[in-house]
């Protein structure tokens, strides 16, 4: 996806170049009163030539990765695109890009597929609760962290049974395939029977009829699952991990995770983080503390 964006970023840079040189030589309208494609060279010029800013303001559209089961970060509704923490931060570094909102693409990403996309250019970031961890850094990039989750345990509204990690032991555990709460019990809790696929929403209608005893993941995520099912699921416990969750982008592309990071520590300044924070989340979780920006080296 940025190959292919860069590749139209330059063509429609020369061809800029060749209708002003042909403005300027006949003294054209245009000139004097400013074209839409000079303001686009403009926005493009803001941005280092050659980067992955650079091409996509030049574009005009970004594609982005994001959950669409994910009460409060990424939900996408029946009809319209995603809403949610995750979507609005998604929003605002494309609009940093000044790329509005309809030029966004909002591509669904699960757990197991958010480093194959980034991989193979189908998205240009994703932003989709994903845990920074030095396993995914050796296949990706990570921008952030931008919130700081950490893993918890839903069971159903009767059940006294399990109260943390520790009430594990022959319990049936719903998760979802490549997540880092299913890893934690497969590698912690060997003694728990664990379940995989592919969605957090797969593990509803299991915990529902008896299935499944317990779904563990972020406790943002499930928190989404209780506000929509008070009468069903409860979260118990504290969370038992931290979970820093970050921008994924192309391994390689330092630049651009620079420029992302710059982005979050401004938002975190001037209160616009807080403010998506409040619209998307704040009447279910408190207000949370401000991340710390994890500027690392590859």
């Amino acid at each position: 996806m940025i190959r292919r964006k860069a590749a139209a970023a330059a063509l429609g840079v020369a061809a800029a170049a060749l209708l002003a040189a042909c403005a300027s030589d006949e003294g054209s309208e245009s000139d004097e009163s400013g074209s839409m494609g000079g303001d686009d060279s403009m926005m493009a010029g803001d941005f280092p030539e050659g980067s992955t800013m650079a091409a996509l303001a030049e574009a005009g559209t970004i594609t982005i990765g994001t959950k669409f089961d994910q009460p409060l970060f990424g939900l996408k509704p029946p009809s319209g695109d995603p809403v949610g923490f995750d979507v609005s931060i998604g929003k605002i570094i494309a609009g940093e890009l000044g790329i509005d909102e309809d030029s966004i693409e909002w591509v669904e990403t699960v757990s197991a597929n958010r480093e194959p996309f980034i991989e193979d250019g189908s998205v240009d970031i994703v932003v989709a609760t994903y845990t920074i961890n030095d396993d995914r850094k050796e296949l990706v990039s990570f921008a952030g962290p931008y919130y700081n989750a950490g893993q918890a345990l839903m069971v159903t509204v009767d059940n006294e049974d399990i109260m943390s990690p520790d009430d594990l032991a022959g319990k049936k555990v719903c998760s979802v395939e490549g997540s880092t709460p299913a890893a934690n019990i497969e590698e912690n809790y060997p003694d728990a029977e664990l379940s995989l696929f592919a969605a957090y929403t797969d593990c509803l209608e299991p915990l529902r009829n008896g299935q499944v005893d317990v779904v563990t993941t972020d406790n943002v995520i499930l928190a989404g699952y209780v506000d929509q099912y008070p009468d069903d699921f409860k979260v118990v416990g504290e969370p038992f991990t931290e979970e820093p969750y970050g921008i994924g982008l192309a391994h390689d592309d330092t630049e651009f995770r620079m420029w992302i990071n710059d982005v979050l520590e401004e938002i975190f300044a001037d209160g616009r983080w807080l403010e998506a924070w409040t619209e998307n989340v704040g009447d279910i979780l408190p207000e949370p503390e401000v991340p710390t920006v994890d500027r690392y080296e590859n």
